[in-house]
């Protein structure tokens, strides 16, 4: 079997495909790279062995990446994370690591959507680096996760009963991160071959709008919640009035221009194939979180 290290594996999906591979595979399988250990505790306890070091870090990548065979990538938050990308990606090279599961952005031109150039260079440049380096590789062109609906929604929604963005009407195929970290987790496990030197598009299995989702939770907490979409302008300027910071602005009116434009509206069945079962529904998901008090 396959030994395995899981990069970012404090965060959300990197502790989410660890929890998947823990429930798959031997515990002696399993290693994981995290920058301050104490937060990786509840999986030391359990015997994965543990490794600290970030993506800037050379030798301690080195270090952690010795013996591995596969590496899922879980890309980086940094401005400069194209670069750490790919001095990971040349580190696991010299290392012998055989086989780089690198999670990007779904996108539907080569250079993705005009309003997520912030996002978008440090991807596009880390999957021709990866395609490049003569490392078998599979990247995961990941959709928008229905874990971020609540953040777009914004916290106070209940109180407010307003959904504010400037989405339109555009739909988007949200999928769960959790069936995204088990469809990770089953591609590091899988030794036919059939995800080698693959570019794959995950995403849900059906399309929402805004709309919909302020319909849905309305008929979970029986109130009505209202969507409003703004002109980009108007909701820059009611956020920025708001004291919100302007990344998270940016962030989001960005990713709202892009929904809108039908971006991430891109239903495969990839993700559904994968896990071999059904996902978990935008509906099932919110019914989790919005509830009547």
């Amino acid at each position: 079997m396959s030994k395995i290290l899981v990069t970012g594996a404090t965060g959300h999906l990197g502790a989410s495909v660890t929890e998947f591979l823990l429930e798959k595979t031997d515990v002696s399988n399993i290693s994981i790279l995290v920058r301050d250990p104490a937060k990786a505790d509840r999986f030391k306890e359990r015997g994965v062995k543990v490794e600290v070091g970030d993506y800037e870090d050379t030798a301690a990548l080195a270090k952690a990446l010795t013996g591995i065979d596969k590496l899922y990538l879980v890309s980086g938050l940094d401005a400069n994370r194209g670069t750490q990308h790919e001095n990971v990606i040349n580190t696991a090279k010299e290392a012998g690591v055989k086989h780089i599961i690198y999670t990007s952005f779904q996108h539907k031109t080569e250079n993705g959507h005009p309003a997520l150039s912030f996002i978008a260079e440090g991807h596009l440049y880390t999957e021709k680096v990866l395609k490049a380096s003569g490392v078998t590789y599979t990247i995961l062109q990941h959709g928008l996760y229905a874990d971020v609906i609540p953040m777009f929604a914004g916290e106070n929604l209940l109180q407010s009963k307003t959904i504010f963005l400037p989405a339109g009407e555009g739909k988007t195929a949200f999928a769960t991160r959790e069936n995204m970290a088990e469809a990770g987790a089953l591609i590091l496990l899988d030794e036919t071959g059939k995800f080698d030197n693959q570019t794959i598009e995950l995403a849900g299995s059906e399309t929402v709008s805004w709309t919909d989702i302020a319909a849905a939770i309305s008929s979970n907490v029986g109130e009505t919640i209202t969507y409003v979409s703004p002109s980009v302008a108007d909701f820059t300027s009611a956020l920025t009035n708001a004291g919100v910071p302007t990344e998270i602005v940016g962030m989001s009116a960005g990713f709202s221009q892009a929904i809108n434009d039908g971006e991430f509206d891109a239903v495969n069945g990839k993700l559904e194939a994968i896990l071999g079962c059904k996902l978990t529904t935008v509906e099932d998901y919110l019914a989790g979180i919005y509830m009547k008090a």
